[in-house]
């Protein structure tokens, strides 16, 4: 576990169960930012959060196009209420991952993710947290 999501307060890790959308940030090949909104999920004990998406899509592309050394954020908002998740990305096509994946979307939005024939996992080692109002 990450020291930094060990240390969370019980606010932050409790806002990050609520099923709002977030944006996602990734850096293009020409270091311009990439922002979309996507749903994810947190595991605290971890410190890994979960975005699934097609393989080919831009954030995905930028996320393997980076190498280990990717860095990443999500924004999960409500209002003036907000926390960021940064940290190194990877994707994934492993099933074992992508199966947890999904189960932790299913849990937190009550629907299943979309699943399209090339879904992957980005999976993001976070290792530093900033949020206001929670």
């Amino acid at each position: 576990m990450s020291r930094v999501t060990a240390e969370l307060p019980f606010g932050t890790r409790a806002f990050l169960t609520r099923p709002y959308p977030a944006t996602f940030t990734t850096l293009r090949r020409d270091g311009t930012p990439h922002v979309t909104p996507v749903r994810f999920t947190f595991d605290a004990s971890t410190g890994l959060a979960r975005v699934t998406t097609r393989a080919r899509a831009r954030k995905a592309r930028n996320v393997a196009a980076g190498g280990p050394a990717v860095r990443v954020a999500l924004c999960q908002a409500d209002g003036f209420r907000w926390v960021t998740l940064e940290g190194r990305a990877t994707v994934t096509d492993d099933p074992a991952r992508l199966a947890e994946a999904v189960r932790r979307y299913i849990v937190r939005y009550r629907a299943a993710p979309p699943a399209p024939l090339d879904l992957v996992v980005v999976e993001i080692a976070v290792d530093h947290v900033l949020s206001l109002n929670l």
